[in-house]
């Protein structure tokens, strides 16, 4: 795999909350350098890198990193990136609800926030590290049938990132059209080679400039 390939699956990303202007600026002249998949930035700063960028990819995320956020505040800052400039969305869920068997809730909220992205891509945040196996797949189905376009294993924030073997989960529970984006402590070539073989087609990283 060339490295040109792997750069065109990365979602590069700068989500510190300490995060400056200038290193956001570094990090999208690195994005059109490398011709990365998209940058991945907080809310504040998708309204002047669209203003600066003109054809890169903006993502963004909405209820990071805990997700435990009303479903109405997830919505309206959803509206708020769209209306800015974003046009992929990564979103977290209520972890909470997962726990307390209310899937119900989860799948709604999913559908509320796709609803509001339309044509624009939804990633779903799961934050794999806080789930037994039964949860994942369940919510392998739940975001299939929310009509999401990506399941993604973390935040980067939680007790772990991500992990092949829930890629390999992913894979066999995903419904048809539905993308894997692989997520936390992928800090190496090899690693990005992995995670790709397996089947993630988008990878969160800081990382990218220093390894290439």
């Amino acid at each position: 795999m060339t490295d040109q390939e792997i750069l065109t699956h990365i979602d590069h990303t700068l989500l510190h909350a300490a995060a400056s202007w200038e290193e956001i600026k570094t990090l999208c002249d690195e994005a059109v350098r490398f011709r990365t998949a998209s940058v991945c930035i907080p809310p504040a700063y998708v309204s002047p890198v669209f203003a600066a960028y003109q054809n890169l990819v903006i993502g963004t995320v909405i209820g990071f990193p805990l997700g435990y956020v009303h479903t109405s505040v997830k919505a309206h800052e959803t509206k708020c990136a769209l209306d800015e400039g974003a046009s992929e969305i990564d979103m977290v869920i209520n972890i909470g609800d997962v726990k307390n068997g209310r899937f119900d809730l989860v799948l709604e909220e999913i559908q509320t926030i796709k609803k509001i992205c339309g044509e624009k891509i939804l990633k779903v945040i799961v934050e794999t590290c806080y789930l037994i196996e039964e949860e994942k797949i369940r919510l392998c189905r739940l975001v299939s049938e929310a009509g999401a376009d990506f399941i993604k294993t973390s935040t980067g924030y939680g007790t772990t990132g991500a992990a092949l073997a829930d890629i390999q989960l992913f894979k066999q529970h995903i419904g048809p059209g539905v993308r894997i984006k692989a997520s936390g402590g992928i800090k190496t070539r090899e690693d990005l080679e992995a995670f790709i073989n397996a089947g993630a087609q988008r990878i969160g990283t800081s990382s990218a400039a220093k390894i290439f």
